[in-house]
């Protein structure tokens, strides 16, 4: 039979339908595949058009004010991740929606450079998360790009500035965290600092209108006297407030210079030794000593603490040591109280050591000129033992035969002890000698500056432990004297400055101020049992009888 023809459309087991329907399936998913790549070309122009676009831009940087910059680099760098790698994927070149070459900018919207690629996403995209419209929203050009300018303070945000009047600093001279401060504290004073100003204010109105017309003549005397040697007097000039600020940075330049001064970068004078090693301190020297050039040059200088040789360097001194045989100072030993010793010293004997003591002594005293003629006098040392030696706390000299009864000539407490009471002891050791020789003694002038706060100091408390224990009605200057081996000058003028003293109906009279005596004795108790004091028992020395 012949085979009937088949028309279209009609089919006995129904096959021609289906398969008409899977041809129009394969044409739509040919469409569909056509539209992804157009689509996928098209992010891939729009990205090659955005990084051909930046080179355009980077071009225009030159012409374009700074913030027009920051504004297109906002535009054209924020390219979303899935278009750059869509673009590492595939290097064909961009088509327009018709298929062809850009011909020219205005093919595609270089405004918005994720259009195209928003048209094609799919559902499996949003599903993903990879739809743009849910990525988080752009935010504004200065939160998502910093600046290359910051404050090099660590820990610094850039916020504030120092005089208050800026948001932003980019300096350390602005910066309110370098200065310790906050950038809420720069913009308003702190109460604090307006109870501070009230005060400073309060304090300038008390200053007198202006200078008297006796004052006015009292400076004209002043600098016709002295010139331009002495400073003016500058009281009544501003207020007390100001001039104590003055003096104060008057004191502070003065301690910087003497730090150059002794770093070696500024010179007052040739050969100026600055810091000597003794034993085990480092000491700062206050004045210039006369030392030999070639050791006095050096700047620093190393002393045998036991026998006062100096030395040019740390090694040489360690040789020394390991050979100086001294472990305390020549002569004899005449006081010697639990650690404290006394040694007595004879210039002539002990010629060197002497020598280098005196030299040792001029880095701390202004007034001494006593240097190498030492044979007239006698030395006593004091010093304080440990396991290793005896090391040397101070000393005094005198003369062996003083017209003036001069019971000191020069005495020195090392810098090391100082304000621990030797100063005091060896006041009264050189009163305690006065007191066997039967003399009375006093120190010879001029005194240092030190020296007389010392001794002034020692003859109040000798004056106010006599006042304490004296039981009679009448006191005489004279009998003070003669049981305390203080001259009568000095005791007349510890009186005067005690205010103790009074001339009454052509007499002077010596008053007996109970409350001082009160003041003296409480500090007394205070102080306890003191070691730092001589005992006449432990001394042990006979006046010399002669040169």
């Amino acid at each position: 039979m012949p085979r009937r023809k088949r028309t279209a459309g009609s089919s006995s087991d129904g096959t021609a339908d289906s398969d008409d329907s899977g041809d129009h399936e394969k044409t739509d998913s040919s469409h569909s595949e056509a539209n992804q790549r157009n689509n996928t070309r098209l992010t891939r122009a729009s990205l090659r058009l955005s990084q051909s676009s930046q080179v355009v831009l980077i071009s225009m940087l030159f012409f374009l004010t700074p913030l027009h910059v920051y504004k297109m680099l906002f535009l054209f760098l924020d390219a979303p991740p899935d278009v750059k790698q869509a673009a590492e994927r595939d290097e064909s070149p961009p088509r327009t929606p018709t298929g062809n070459a850009p011909s020219s900018e205005s093919d595609i919207d270089i405004s918005s450079p994720n259009a195209s690629h928003d048209e094609s996403v799919t559902k499996d995209q949003k599903d993903s998360g990879s739809d743009p419209s849910h990525r988080p929203k752009r935010r504004r050009f200065h939160e998502s790009y910093n600046f290359n300018m910051k404050c090099p303070t660590p820990g610094c945000n850039s916020l504030g500035h120092l005089t208050g009047k800026h948001e932003r600093h980019f300096s350390i001279s602005g910066c309110p965290l370098y200065h310790n401060l906050s950038a809420d504290e720069c913009k308003a004073p702190t109460p604090r600092q307006v109870r501070y100003k009230e005060k400073v204010m309060e304090m300038r109105k008390r200053r007198d209108s202006g200078l008297t017309k006796d004052q006015k003549e009292k400076y004209m005397e002043h600098r016709q006297t002295h010139g331009t040697t002495r400073e003016p007097l500058l009281e009544n000039i501003t207020s007390d407030y100001d001039l104590e600020l003055f003096r104060k940075a008057q004191a502070r330049a003065a301690e910087d210079l003497e730090k150059l001064r002794l770093q070696g970068q500024i010179t007052e004078g040739s050969n100026m030794i600055k810091t000597i090693l003794f034993g085990r301190y480092e000491l700062d020297t206050w004045y210039h000593s006369p030392y030999p050039e070639e050791y006095a040059r050096l700047g620093r200088l190393y002393i045998c603490e036991f026998c006062l040789k100096y030395m040019k360097s740390q090694t040489i001194l360690r040789r020394h040591m390991a050979k100086c045989v001294w472990k305390h100072p020549p002569g004899d030993e005449v006081y010697r109280k639990g650690a404290i010793s006394v040694f007595e010293v004879d210039g002539k004997k002990n010629k060197i050591y002497c020598q280098n003591l005196c030299l040792l002594a001029k880095l701390f005293l202004d007034h001494k000129t006593l240097y190498y003629d030492v044979e007239p006098f006698l030395f006593y040392v004091m010093t304080e033992a440990d396991n290793t030696g005896c090391h040397l706390v101070g000393y005094f000299s005198k003369e062996k035969n003083s017209f003036l009864n001069y019971n000191v000539s020069c005495i020195l407490t090392m810098p090391q002890y100082m304000r621990q009471g030797y100063g005091k002891m060896l006041i009264d050791f050189s009163y305690l000698l006065s007191k066997v020789e039967e003399k009375v003694g006093s120190p010879e002038r001029p005194l240092s500056d030190l020296g007389l706060i010392s001794y002034r100091s020692y003859w109040k408390e000798v004056l106010l432990r006599y006042m304490c224990n004296f039981k009679g009605k009448e006191i005489s200057i004279k009998e003070i004297s003669q049981e305390t081996a203080v001259n009568p000058v000095d005791i007349v003028s510890t009186l005067q400055s005690l205010q103790m003293l009074k001339y009454w109906k052509g007499k002077h009279l010596v008053l007996k101020r109970q409350d001082l005596i009160d003041e003296w004795k409480a500090k007394e108790t205070k102080r306890g049992n003191n070691n730092k004091t001589i005992d006449p028992s432990s001394l042990k020395w006979t006046p010399p009888k002669g040169t």
